[in-house]
């Protein structure tokens, strides 16, 4: 992300376009897109997926659990995938992280194969996640030896946090778009490791207000503030890590 790296943090990304939910759907259009995507995503799967969402009630915040039937499309490999679900198309890929260049064909192929077998007039949501896990050798670990992002604690409280989470969300472009920016600590993968999940989801936060032909373009844009996003969140330390390429 921005600059390239021999040991690259990224985990997972995804790439999601949800549609309105009075757009017109019906049970043909998965398998009217893999006939377009076959070539490259070959292996189908069905699978379940649970969704959170909260919706302001009579009592305040309430949380419904939903849950949607998926179609996966996946590559031979397995470490790129494309879901369609109703009113949702989303292209993810796993670690190893191809490059940016890479991974966005897959989710060009991917949103032609839909906007040439239905109509996209707009978008209820678009989002580009990026998932970074990262490991760093040695134990105590401070956190302003490698993060520009963290949590602040005052001089007059313990310093030595056993676990936390910290997030925020940054607003862009007069508010249309937003990205979630959370740091967590996570189980380390070695022993003697200290690790963290540092998560970006930039997301369209107005929704209808980006039209088909603008959409990729979006994309592009939304990866480019992401690469900006992380480069303030870490220093040096973690580049050194990381192991930049010249």
């Amino acid at each position: 992300m921005g600059k390239k790296y021999a040991n690259s943090p990224i985990i997972e990304t995804v790439c999601e376009f949800r549609l309105p939910p009075d757009s017109k759907w019906d049970l043909t259009i998965p398998g009217l897109v893999y006939e377009k995507i076959c070539d490259e995503f070959p292996n189908k799967e069905q699978r379940l997926i649970q969704e959170i969402e909260l919706k302001h009630g009579p009592q305040g915040v309430e949380q419904q659990i939903r849950t949607n039937e998926r179609i996966l499309f996946l590559t031979e490999d397995r470490k790129t995938f494309i879901q369609v679900g109703t009113h949702l198309l989303a292209v993810n890929c796993l670690k190893p992280y191809p490059t940016w260049n890479k991974f966005k064909p897959s989710i060009e192929k991917a949103f032609k194969a839909l906007s040439e077998t239905i109509v996209i007039n707009t978008f209820q949501r678009i989002g580009l996640r990026y998932i970074n896990r990262i490991e760093i050798p040695g134990q105590p670990v401070k956190l302003e030896d490698y993060f520009e992002f963290r949590p602040f604690l005052g001089k007059d409280l313990p310093q030595n946090m056993a676990d936390f989470i910290v997030g925020g969300v940054l607003q862009f472009h007069d508010g249309r778009d937003s990205c979630r920016v959370q740091l967590s600590k996570a189980v380390p993968e070695k022993p003697n490791n200290v690790s963290f999940l540092l998560d970006f989801d930039f997301f369209l936060a107005k929704s209808q207000t980006v039209s088909i032909k603008q959409a990729l373009e979006w994309v592009d844009n939304a990866h480019q503030e992401v690469e900006k996003i992380f480069e303030g969140c870490i220093n040096d330390r973690l580049r050194e890590i990381f192991q930049e390429l010249k």
